[in-house]
């Protein structure tokens, strides 16, 4: 029998290591940084284990580039939107009137 990685389970390890990056007063992102380098390396490594995962070597880069960066908020808005955080929120202020999210809450 061989051991099989699940979504599952990774999402439960990335949870843990969030926790354990939030400990303190100061969140830093350390621990998941380290969790999906070492996630991409055993994807690398051992593919079978990976199967059910479907995430890519470009995707784990893009991940990690995201999560190292000062801000990685930004960095993931910024790589979906082409906006900052704050820009995305002034452009959906100003397109929808309101936060998007504030709308579905009222609706």
């Amino acid at each position: 029998m061989t051991f099989n990685y699940t979504k599952e389970m990774m999402w439960q390890e990335f949870e843990d290591a969030t926790k354990k990056d939030q400990k303190g007063k100061k969140e830093k992102y350390d621990n998941r940084i380290k969790f999906l380098k070492e996630m991409k390396e055993l994807k690398k490594d051992n593919p079978s284990v990976m199967r059910d995962i479907s995430i890519n070597q470009k995707q784990f880069n893009n991940l990690i580039n995201c999560w190292s960066a000062p801000n990685p908020r930004d960095a993931f808005y910024m790589s979906v939107f082409g906006r900052t955080y704050a820009d995305q929120k002034a452009h959906e202020i100003k397109l929808y009137g309101t936060e998007k999210d504030e709308q579905k809450q009222g609706a």
